[in-house]
Parts: structure tokens; sequence; C-alpha cells
């Protein structure tokens, strides 16, 4: 696909990945040598930031691990600071593929936010037990505040325009689940449009996942948590899109 990526920074927010990371930035530039990377070292412990480095993304090494959404509030500010109009975040670990990040792009066109979708038809990627009944009650909410059908209110492959970016340098939430629930529902209460497309899961490619068994059990208490914080936040008065 035909898309200019030269304003397009893709954000890598990276805890502990030093196995996979070089890999991972290679294939990014593969794909798309016009955009630049930025590798976002959330606290790593490991050689994470020595790797990416060497890679040849650039690097922020953060001094101790905020998490994914702390993480990629400092992408946004990075973009934001250096000119950049687009933001596409990626995981670290090799599970999203980033041959789809020129996809996610060409809708920026149209909308604020772009969702790489899992429950999409295409791939798969499954849930089971709560995590997936909260997946599902996540989907339906969100997707009636936003008026647009979003099957995968939870997924970190994403990409935000001009006015997201501006938007989630200052109010990118670092809780947890907030880096994507929260996030939607913020865009969607400035006035956003969201929407989603199809693409692929990859098994991690090395390091720890995140879920384990215990994790996931309390998964659909948290993001009721999550929801109720996000709606009783105040909405975010945000600029009208360009008609550029």
């Amino acid at each position: 696909m035909d898309v200019d990526l030269s304003r397009t920074l893709i954000v890598l927010p990276a805890f502990n990945e030093q196995e996979v990371i070089a890999d991972v930035i290679a294939e990014v530039f593969e794909h798309n040598p016009a955009a630049t990377c930025l590798v976002v070292d959330d606290g790593s412990i490991d050689m994470t930031s020595h790797i990416a480095k060497q890679a040849g993304a650039i690097v922020a090494t953060l001094p101790y691990n905020l998490g994914v959404g702390g993480a990629m509030r400092v992408g946004f500010n990075y973009a934001l600071a250096n000119g950049y109009d687009n933001v596409v975040q990626v995981d670290a670990d090799g599970q999203h593929d980033p041959s789809d990040v020129a996809r996610l792009v060409s809708k920026l066109n149209e909308f604020d936010l772009v969702l790489g979708a899992r429950f999409a038809g295409e791939g798969d990627y499954s849930a089971r037990g709560p995590r997936k009944w909260a997946m599902v009650v996540l989907a339906k909410l969100i997707s009636r505040s936003a008026a647009s059908t979003l099957t995968d209110t939870t997924s970190g492959f994403r990409a935000s325009g001009p006015r997201a970016v501006k938007l989630f340098a200052k109010h990118y939430p670092a809780e947890y689940l907030g880096d994507t629930v929260e996030s939607l529902v913020i865009a969607i209460r400035a006035g956003y449009s969201i929407t989603q497309i199809p693409v692929s899961m990859r098994e991690r490619a090395g390091g720890s996942p995140s879920h384990t068994p215990i994790k996931a059990s309390i998964f659909l208490v948290r993001v009721g948590i999550a929801m109720l914080f996000a709606f009783l936040r105040p909405p975010v008065v945000s600029p009208q899109r360009s008609s550029n």
C-alpha cells in the first residue's frame, strides 16, 4: 500500500524485550522505511535500550516502569515536539505485524483513531473466560458511545492522527487498562472519530507474557473500574479537525 509515512512515528513500548527487540525493529523498518521508530524502554533491567539503539531506533529510557500508558505518553510528546503528524503503537514482543502499519495510517485521512482489531474476521486470535466476557461487554459499550462498530477495544495496535496526538500528549491515561479502554473513552468524549481494520495477531517472539491466569481472573473487575473512571472524568475540549 502506497502511504506516505514520513511524518509517522512508530512507538514501541518495551519492558525487558532484549530477546526480540532487534528483530521487531528490523521488521518495522523493512515494511515502513520512511517512518521513524521510537522505542520507549519502560524501566527495563536488561539490555533492551542498548540493543534497540544498535538496531537503529531512537530510544527513550525511563528510570522505572510506568506501564504502557506512561510509555505511550512519552511517545506522543516526542511526536508533538518533533513535528510528527501520526503515532502508531506497535508491541515490542513481535505480536503485531508491522506490515499493517500503512493500512492503519491510510484511514487517518478520515478518522482520528484507527484500531487494529483482532476479532474482525482476520487471523485466529481468541480469548477465553472472564477476559473474553470483559472484551465483549467493552466492545458493546464503547461501540455504542462511538457510534461505530468496534470489536476489539483493548487492542494495543492502533494509529492516532494529528488531533489525537495532541490530545494524548496531555491526557493519555497511565492506569491499568487506561491506555486501551480509557483512552478510547477520552477520544470519544472529545468528539473524535474511531474506526477499526482487521489484523492478525502472532505468537510472542520471546520474553514473558504480561497476562497470567491470576491476572486474567480479575480482568473483568479491573475493566469495570477503568470504565467507571473513564466516564466520571470530565471530557476534554479538543481542536476541530483540519479541513486540509
